[in-house]
């Protein structure tokens, strides 16, 4: 990782349904990473869960925030939204199941592989979700010391 102590955050907010900026945010957050020297491995890590994150929220949200936290020891992923609630989530972490809607699929998306792939890729993963409130995802990567 490059030398010295920081800490960065950055927002993004992200439509339901706009589906042409899809991938905006978590290139950005790519870009972002790379910037700050910090290992292939883990920001394709991140990016792929970041991706993954704001693809819900295009998907299955009325829009929300995709935020990026940066410090020496972590990099934290959050994704809030205002929506359905996910009412099972042991079953939403299933991978091929999808709740999707048809539009949605007709563009290649929703094949329910979002959440296992979220978990698949960061060192912990937290998800509070109430139904017809929203839903929050914390993606927690660790820094390790070169």
């Amino acid at each position: 990782m490059a030398g010295g102590y920081y800490s960065i955050e950055q927002v993004f907010h992200i439509k339901a349904g706009d589906f042409a900026s899809a991938g905006e945010a978590s290139s950005q957050i790519k870009k972002t990473l790379k910037q700050l020297g910090i290992d292939p491995g883990l920001v394709r890590r991140v990016t792929i869960a970041a991706y993954e994150a704001e693809m819900n929220l295009i998907i299955h949200s009325i829009g929300g925030e995709l935020k990026l936290k940066v410090t020496p020891q972590s990099i934290i992923v959050m994704a809030e939204d205002k929506g359905p609630g996910i009412p099972d989530i042991d079953l939403a972490m299933q991978e091929g199941y999808s709740t999707a809607p048809e539009i949605a699929r007709e563009l290649g998306f929703g094949a329910g592989m979002g959440l296992p792939n979220i978990k698949r890729c960061a060192d912990r993963l937290n998800i509070q979700s109430e139904v017809g409130e929203g839903t929050l995802l914390e993606i927690y990567f660790d820094i390790k010391a070169r």
